[in-house]
This record gives C-alpha cells, sequence and structure tokens, in this order.
C-alpha cells in the first residue's frame, strides 16, 4: 500500500479531533495565559490552526526556514474561533491535497527545517510529517486542551473519554 493511502486516515482522524478542540476555543479568552512565559490562548490556538499547512510546505518544497534572519516569520494575532477554524479548514484541506499526490518516493525524499538560516533537522519528509507536523500538533492539541480546563471550557474527547464528554 503506498504511503500516502496508510496516512490520510491517520491525518482524517486526527484533523477531525483537532477541529473539535479549536471549536471549544473561547473568543473572549483570547489573551488569557496559564503563566507568563505561556502562550496567550488565542495565540496556541492560532499555531494549531496553521499547523497543517506544514504538511502542504514539507510535500511541496524541500526546505523551510521557520525563523528568516531577516523577519517575516508568522506573527500572532488575536482570531476569533470563527476565523481560526476557517484557516484550520484550508489548512487541512490543501495539506490532504499535498499528502495524496505524494508518491512514495516523494515521502523518502529528504526534507530540511531551518531557523535563521542554520539547519534545525533533515530527515525524509514522511519522517518530518510524522514528527514534526503531526506528533507536534497532537502536542499543542494537548496543551491547547489544559487551557479550556483550566478556563471551564469543556474538554472533548481525543482519544478517549474526558470528564465532559464520554464516548
Amino acid at each position: 500500500m503506498p504511503i500516502a493511502e496508510m496516512l490520510l486516515p491517520e491525518w482524517d482522524v486526527e484533523m477531525a479531533t483537532t477541529r473539535h478542540v479549536l471549536e471549544r476555543v473561547p473568543s473572549d479568552k483570547g489573551e488569557w495565559k496559564p503563566h507568563p512565559k505561556s502562550f496567550a490562548m488565542a495565540h496556541l490556538a492560532q499555531l494549531v490552526s496553521r499547523m497543517p499547512s506544514w504538511a502542504t510546505m514539507i510535500m511541496q518544497m524541500p526546505e523551510l526556514d521557520i525563523a528568516p534572519k531577516e523577519g517575516g516569520g508568522p506573527g500572532y494575532s488575536i482570531e476569533t474561533t470563527e476565523t481560526l477554524l476557517a484557516e484550520f479548514d484550508r489548512n487541512v484541506a490543501a495539506g490532504r491535497v499535498a499528502i495524496a499526490a505524494g508518491s512514495d518516493a516523494d515521502f523518502d525524499a529528504p526534507w530540511t527545517m531551518k531557523a535563521r538560516g542554520e539547519v534545525v533537522q533533515t530527515a525524509s519528509r514522511y519522517h518530518m510529517l510524522r514528527t514534526s507536523m503531526l506528533n507536534h500538533l497532537v502536542h499543542h492539541r494537548a496543551q491547547l486542551g489544559v487551557y479550556l480546563r483550566l478556563v471551564d471550557e469543556p474538554v472533548p474527547s481525543m482519544y478517549g473519554p474526558t470528564a465532559d464528554e464520554k464516548f
């Protein structure tokens, strides 16, 4: 079975779960953060809404500098949940198309992440999709679940029931 065909069902499940978490983010608590060193809730939700776009970049570019020396990296803003969901949906759809179009040779090709022009990591596109994109997204989605709990918003089921949502 081609890699894309094995990866897409996981993509669909993780993106649907992530959308459920994003739907719960209260627009009126965008500036809230659990600790001074933490992201504001709206910034964390914006990161989560943007991360599926990394699949498109990984599949269509040989490298990405996530913090270019000359600046211009993605900034964060306070957006409504509706705006974040629209961005998430666009990114998920484009990421799915990029993954579906990938051949096994495409997934095996090296991909490089840089920061300020320096190589952070080079690995196969498949590895980078699984670690730097999907696993990383799950990590930030879980953080967002903690934020929801701390502001007393219901936490949706992710991999099992929560105190707020049974199967």
